[in-house]
């Protein structure tokens, strides 16, 4: 396993899970399996099982690498205690139970933003569902690549203007959903860098809600998007090193002003990017 990797498994475990399931700060021991004992919701969670083992969690197969590392996340919403089943190669399943530590989600309140793209006209609404569907299916991609292995950067320098969960209140109208990602506040223009290394599964440049719109797979399921992009520099299937400028700051779509919404998803669950920056700290 790469060092980083399990340096923060080891400073994350520690303490017990509930009875009836095994404590994951322990569970190297009967399983081979290392797990966080306690997570927070829209938490990135990377775990540490014996090469060749099968990971099940959330009804999905997860992907083991060659080293044994899982990763899943967290959604906003989710309560505890998860559970993540492991099978070793020629041992019984096990299940790893895991806490979920509740966040408090303040309300926002975003002025400003265009009325039409509050309350979008009807005529409006095919092309929106059509739109988000297919990022939603850029989401699916599942490979075995292990970019997201890497401690990650931030893509853009500059003050959040917005935070993961929070509510949302825009032109005085409060949105069903939580913020879905990080707003970082930067000028019009301002080159985007890729936090990690990855392959452009989506691009398109005028999106009705979320403008400039890139999407960057890292791998097993965990991907990066960004919005309101004044200027995308990057075509579907390019793979991205790290640090490479993949498009520019801008206001477009459902924007107040100009700034990069970053947002991270394993599959379809949104995960807080500051959560994940804090992992290399």
């Amino acid at each position: 396993m790469r060092p980083v990797l399990l340096a923060l498994l080891l400073a994350a475990a520690g303490s017990a899970s509930p009875a009836g399931s095994i404590p994951a700060a322990h569970a190297q021991a009967a399983t081979q399996a290392l797990f966080p004992a306690s997570v927070s919701q829209g938490a990135l969670v990377l775990g540490k099982v014996a090469p060749g083992s099968q990971v099940r969690y959330a009804g999905r197969t997860l992907r083991v690498t060659a080293y044994g590392t899982v990763v899943f996340g967290v959604g906003r919403n989710q309560t505890g205690p998860l559970q993540v089943q492991v099978t070793a190669p020629g041992a019984t399943m096990q299940t790893v139970s895991i806490a979920v530590a509740p966040r408090d989600w303040p309300t926002e309140r975003v002025n400003g933003v265009p009325p039409a793209s509050v309350n979008p006209p009807p005529q409006l609404a095919a092309r929106i569902a059509r739109e988000q569907a297919q990022v939603s299916a850029a989401r699916d991609r599942d490979d075995d690549r292990t970019d997201f292995a890497a401690p990650f950067l931030w893509p853009v320098q500059g003050r959040i203007s917005g935070r993961f969960g929070n509510a949302r209140v825009y032109n005085g109208q409060p949105s069903p959903a939580g913020h879905s990602g990080m707003d970082i506040a930067a000028p019009t223009g301002t080159p985007v860098k890729a936090p990690a290394a990855g392959i452009v599964t989506f691009a398109a440049p005028d999106l009705y809600l979320t403008g400039g719109t890139v999407l960057l797979d890292h791998g097993h399921g965990l991907s990066s998007n960004f919005l309101h992009l004044s200027r995308i520099g990057v075509k579907v299937g390019e793979r991205i090193a790290q640090g490479q400028v993949i498009g520019a700051v801008g206001a477009t779509g459902r924007a107040s002003g100009p700034h990069l919404h970053w947002g991270m998803s394993w599959f379809d669950t949104r995960i807080d990017p500051l959560l994940v920056l804090d992992r290399a700290r």
